[in-house]
């Protein structure tokens, strides 16, 4: 009985194949979606948990089977096909915790894991505080910093001069970063959209004239990268305790906590329209191919 369960799924999948090549319909590329998203799904919830190698034997031993048939070796595809109807219990038993995740997340109807903007929104204000908290508090206790945040130019070759951290933005991360003595402190920190990416990078000093002589290494490092780069860099004097914005070569001095929300909000804003404006124009492109 389970083994004419198996064929008959089998004779499906064929029937299906035959109707997509010779005479999709609606039906079939609505068909064709659910599967690709089913079997996304299945692979981004395996992929870092042993399931994945169980899923990878499953998928070609399928494979296998359907050479097997295509190619009339009756005796393998028969001893194939007993195994993939025999190991349907096991497979349940091995994907046991992928299986109760998943029925955990279409019982909160979030299969489909499109992050909603409300979050999106949190994330970013998020981000914006814990960065301004650190300036804030960096700037009260007179400790230098140097954050370089990466936009569209990219810093790769800033990130290899420095030491790789590739973590979440939090204040506290950051704080003890800069905090003196410590291996990162001397050197700058790269951001790259919610990512601490290095420290201790090394950046190129402004060649330019007409600096202010009480503006120190950090500053000429951080108008020097503005130069060349779209980055926007942040700074805070180990001397004054101030805190500056390079940009576009220009520094910009005694920044406050309003200022840096305005500078940060529209930085990390802008951010995430150029990342739904990229989605779009990349679906664009698919779809006139």
């Amino acid at each position: 009985m389970g083994y004419q369960c198996v064929s008959s799924l089998w004779d499906t999948i064929q029937t299906m194949i035959w109707n997509v090549l010779h005479r999709p319909g609606l039906s079939d590329i609505i068909d064709i979606i659910i599967v690709t998203v089913i079997i996304y799904k299945l692979l981004m919830m395996t992929r870092k948990t042993r399931g994945s190698a169980v899923l990878k034997g499953l998928v070609l031993l399928l494979v296998i089977v359907g050479i097997s048939d295509a190619l009339g070796l009756t005796a393998l595809n028969w001893l194939l096909m007993t195994v993939v109807n025999n190991g349907a219990v096991v497979l349940v038993i091995l994907f046991q915790p992928e299986l109760r995740k998943a029925l955990e997340t279409m019982g909160r109807g979030t299969l489909i894991d499109t992050k909603r903007r409300g979050d999106e929104a949190d994330d970013r204000n998020r981000i914006v505080r814990e960065i301004i908290n650190c300036l804030t508090n960096l700037s009260r206790r007179r400790v230098g910093a140097l954050i370089v945040f990466e936009r569209k130019t990219g810093l790769q070759d800033v990130i290899e001069t420095g030491i790789t951290i590739d973590a979440e933005i939090s204040s506290a991360l950051l704080e003890n970063i800069f905090e003196p003595n410590t291996p990162l402190h001397d050197g700058a920190v790269v951001v790259r959209g919610n990512r601490v990416m290095a420290g201790a990078c090394i950046l190129t000093l402004t060649e330019g004239r007409g600096i202010s002589h009480e503006l120190g290494t950090r500053h000429r490092a951080a108008i020097g990268v503005s130069e060349t780069t779209d980055a926007i860099v942040l700074i805070v004097s180990e001397e004054t305790g101030i805190i500056s914005m390079a940009k576009g070569g220009k520094l910009t001095r005694h920044l406050d906590s309003k200022s840096l929300q305005e500078i940060l909000g529209g930085m990390y804003e802008q951010n995430h329209l150029k990342l739904l404006e990229g989605l779009l124009h990349r679906s664009r492109k698919e779809g006139d191919k």
